[in-house]
């Protein structure tokens, strides 16, 4: 299980990064959304997905990166 948060910002593409905690590259507090507690990275993103339409996993923290 890992702590699971998603950036408010979205990147160049219009992706909204989901991060496990202690990512290097996890945005700061004022800039994420907790997204809870999840044994898959898909859960975390499925949960990110009722705050954003474009969302993905971390490239360097997370096994469900898709772009």
């Amino acid at each position: 299980m890992a702590l699971y948060y998603v950036n408010k910002n979205a990147q160049d593409n219009g992706d909204h990064e989901v991060h496990q905690s202690g990512c290097s590259f996890i945005p700061n507090s004022e800039n994420r959304i907790y997204l809870g507690n999840f044994a898959y990275c898909s859960l975390a993103v499925n949960e990110a997905k009722k705050y954003f339409i474009d969302v993905d996993g971390c490239y360097y923290c997370t096994s469900c990166h898709t772009e």
